[in-house]
């Protein structure tokens, strides 16, 4: 039960070192998504903004990505929220004129701000995990199938 556990939360363990992209994605999220908000390629939609979509459509899409290649639940997790948090850090830094750096910094900071942004890293990153996780078994039937259909042929 632990082992399922653990590889439901970290990731199963294949015959493969794979932590880098594991490690890499969380911060590379947050890097392109304050960099894609900064310079205009994402857009904050006007009036009170609850899910950033374009920074959750980023992270999800990682996410799923992790999660196909066997990651668990608690990088998927991290991945959506980095992204969420660059949406944030532009929202804060970029977009609060008038106020010192320190006042941005507790306002990025917030408790209240980072626990919503956790909860909807909690909802999407599940759902693409399970997305990711439910192709990456579909990918495996379908390839199981091929090869037992080519034995049966003699191939």
């Amino acid at each position: 039960m632990a082992s399922a556990l653990r590889a439901a939360l970290l990731g199963s363990s294949r015959d493969r070192p794979r932590p880098s992209l594991r490690l890499v994605a969380p911060p590379l999220c947050f890097v392109v998504t304050l960099a894609a908000y900064a310079v205009g390629v994402f857009s904050i939609a006007g009036g009170v903004v609850f899910v950033p979509f374009d920074a959750a459509a980023l992270g999800v899409a990682v996410a799923v990505s992790l999660a196909y290649r066997r990651d668990g639940l608690v990088p998927a997790w991290v991945t959506v929220y980095a992204a969420l948090l660059g949406y944030s850090a532009v929202h804060y830094f970029l977009g609060l004129s008038g106020r010192s750096l320190v006042e941005r910094a507790a306002a990025f900071l917030s408790p209240d701000g980072l626990v919503f942004f956790g909860v909807e890293a909690l909802v999407f990153g599940t759902v693409a995990w399970i997305v990711g996780t439910l192709a990456a078994l579909a990918v495996e039937r379908v390839r199981e199938r091929r090869g037992a259909s080519a034995t049966a042929r003699g191939e």
